[in-house]
């Protein structure tokens, strides 16, 4: 598979929806975790993220203007001992309790299936990253209608045992902007990842859609004692 440019992927699409990059450092020190939002409706466009604890949460902006927050009020990112959950909706709620019973990712995920907003049935898209003493791998899932039948749920996992330094890989919920908007279709891209946090924030933040774009967390994880650095860049300022 041809290694892409995430820039590339990114400022040539004017809505992905909403996306999750994983990977690992070019020197092979970091595990690199990404995870954007985007907003076409001015409810969508009415959050920010915020810490919450080891993780984060989605926010109201303005909560006078909050319409309905049942698929855009959650926790995206969450931490279970030496595992990083990553996900596009409640899910993450799903896959952390699931876990937290010794169930798998993708046992966990096999309650859950694509959005209920109908026409466009959004994909779900999770990812879990696993380090421990010093060794890391990771895995991504989407559950999505059957092109568009929502009488239907395609599930598929994708994991990452040792991946190799310099690589990430890129999943999004829709392959472009549309009525309805047309679903993520084959696996997660392979995308190229760099040694800053700094660096890899920019580029991601400002090869985003201008208009579209709402918010951004990115985490590079230390493999060898799990300490961690994060960023979070919101459209929207306090």
């Amino acid at each position: 598979m041809k290694k892409l440019s995430i820039a590339k992927e990114l400022s040539s699409n004017s809505y992905p929806g909403r996306g999750i990059v994983i990977g690992k450092s070019p020197n092979g020190k970091y595990a690199v975790c990404g995870y954007f939002i985007m907003g076409r409706s001015a409810n969508s466009r009415n959050r920010i993220f915020v810490e919450d604890g080891e993780g984060i949460r989605t926010q109201a902006y303005d909560e006078s203007k909050m319409e309905d927050p049942s698929l855009i009020i959650y926790s995206p990112v969450r931490v279970l001992g030496n595992k990083t959950i990553v996900t596009n909706g409640d899910q993450t709620d799903t896959i952390y309790e699931g876990m937290d019973k010794q169930q798998t990712f993708e046992q966990s995920l096999r309650t859950r299936e694509f959005e209920p907003d109908a026409p466009n049935l959004t994909p779900r898209i999770s990812g879990i990253m696993h380090i421990d003493n010093g060794t890391y791998n990771y895995a991504m899932s989407i559950l999505k209608s059957n092109n568009g039948d929502d009488s239907a749920c395609n599930r598929y996992t994708f994991a990452y045992e040792n991946p190799a330094a310099g690589e990430g890989r890129f999943i999004h919920t829709y392959m472009s902007d549309g009525n309805p908007l047309p679903s993520f279709e084959g696996e997660p891209k392979l995308v190229d990842v760099v040694d800053d946090i700094d660096e890899y924030t920019r580029m991601l933040w400002d090869n985003l859609n201008e208009d579209n774009k709402v918010s951004l967390f990115v985490r590079y994880i230390n493999i060898a004692d799990g300490t961690y650095e994060s960023r979070i860049v919101n459209k929207n300022k306090l």
